[in-house]
């Protein structure tokens, strides 16, 4: 929906009193005025004293949290009215659909979970479907009593069936769940994992996608005892996401939800265990998008702290290549956390062999690159220089390295 710049043909009664642009999600205050919501709920985020907080009209004193009131009537009058308009009129005919969309109702939310909460799959589809389709419907749900625990109980029902644990699943990847929250789910809900990765290894990919979402949410917010006690198939299944590309969003989820569980030792060696190694070494060959490649190499320096991920990358025949490969390029992340990984190796596990592969596959050149140039920050340049200080001797040697490349090095 194209937003006016309030012409004299504009009803009044449809512009905010703050913006004075057209409302697009009009909300009433206690004091009964409408405002566009984004415009309010900024007025209302401004530094203030709680005690001065008020209506910005009728500066009527406002409680420190007051409610924001969707007002439905007002937006279906803005739209019909913007539907009303001359056909060279700038509008987004899925946004006058989408807004004229009533969001549900407390009461219709509230009758909805109890049915969902007994696992009854029709119900928990519908409430999917009102958080994808509205956000209002989605706060609605969101502000229901016990409505995260309702949802972890059908996940992690033993009674309930496969496709009502992955429909309740998919509800709460799409629900916003305050992160002290999260932890209380993971430590009430003891099979909680057990549950998530029955969901990993189904064959509906979207249901896939939505347990690596709420994995990752999962293993962010949770305490310590929860991610370290993670099984190795729950950790291979979300190794598997990775390899499978169910999807970019989903790729990202399980990517995230690995680096947050790597800083544990027993876990990181269970996560090379579930072959994450070579399926981050895969995924950086094929190229991905900027942020994709930076959380894969987040993961990869992380797993490279422990000796069993530096044998595996070595282990790989693309492995040293392809992250020297990402040096210099893609992103400044990308470039310090690629050579974090190299330095890893070069200090924990230089082997000859190893040493002499830096200098075939071009690593070497990079490191050199690196130090002159200014994508590197300082502290990317110093590991780089202690990488290549700390086999000098060996690499200054090599027939590998190119007269021109030799002229790079470090003295």
């Amino acid at each position: 929906m194209a937003r006016s710049s309030a012409p004299a043909e504009v009803p009044s009664h449809f512009l905010c009193p703050i913006s004075l642009q057209l409302m697009r999600d009009p909300v009433t205050l206690p004091t009964g005025i409408s405002y566009d919501r984004a415009a309010i709920s900024l007025w209302l985020a401004a530094p203030a004293p709680a005690a001065a907080r008020s209506c910005p009209v009728t500066r009527a004193p406002l409680p420190p949290r007051p409610q924001l009131t969707p007002n439905h009537t007002l937006r279906r009058l803005i739209h019909a009215w913007l539907a009303s308009l001359s056909p060279g009129a700038e509008v987004d005919d899925e946004d006058v659909a989408a807004a004229l969309r009533a969001p549900a109702s407390g009461d219709e939310v509230a009758a909805l979970l109890s049915d969902a909460a007994a696992a009854r799959v029709e119900a928990l589809r519908r409430l999917r479907e009102l958080v994808a389709e509205c956000e209002d419907s989605r706060a609605v749900l969101e502000s229901q009593d016990g409505v995260f625990d309702a949802l972890s109980r059908v996940v992690s029902s033993g009674d309930a069936c496969s496709t009502a644990r992955e429909e309740a699943v998919g509800v709460l990847a799409s629900l916003r769940i305050p992160e002290p929250e999260l932890a209380g789910l993971a430590a009430r809900h003891a099979n909680l994992g057990e549950a998530l990765t029955a969901v990993l290894q189904s064959s509906n990919l979207k249901s896939r996608a939505n347990a690596a979402i709420l994995v990752r949410s999962l293993s962010e917010a949770a305490w310590p005892a929860w991610v370290i006690g993670l099984s190795q198939e729950l950790l291979a299944e979300v190794v598997r996401v990775v390899r499978d590309r169910i999807s970019a969003r989903a790729t990202k989820a399980a990517l995230h939800a690995l680096a947050a569980v790597c800083p544990y030792g027993r876990t990181r060696v269970k996560i090379v265990g579930a072959g994450a190694v070579p399926a981050l070494v895969d995924l950086l060959l094929d190229d991905p998008e900027r942020r994709l490649c930076e959380l894969a190499l987040t993961a990869l320096d992380r797993l490279c702290t422990c000796a069993e991920g530096r044998a595996e990358l070595v282990a790989h025949a693309a492995g040293l290549a392809v992250v020297g490969k990402k040096v210099l390029r893609v992103s400044e992340a990308t470039t310090e956390r690629a050579v974090r990984v190299l330095r890893s190796v070069a200090r924990h596990a230089a082997t000859p062999a190893v040493l002499q592969e830096m200098a075939q596959s071009g690593v070497v050149a990079k490191l050199c690159a690196a130090l002159l140039s200014e994508q590197c920050g300082v502290r990317t340049k110093e590991k780089a220089h202690e990488v290549l200080k700390l086999h000098a001797r060996t690499w200054r040697s090599s027939p590998c390295l190119s007269p021109k490349i030799l002229g790079l090095y470090p003295s």
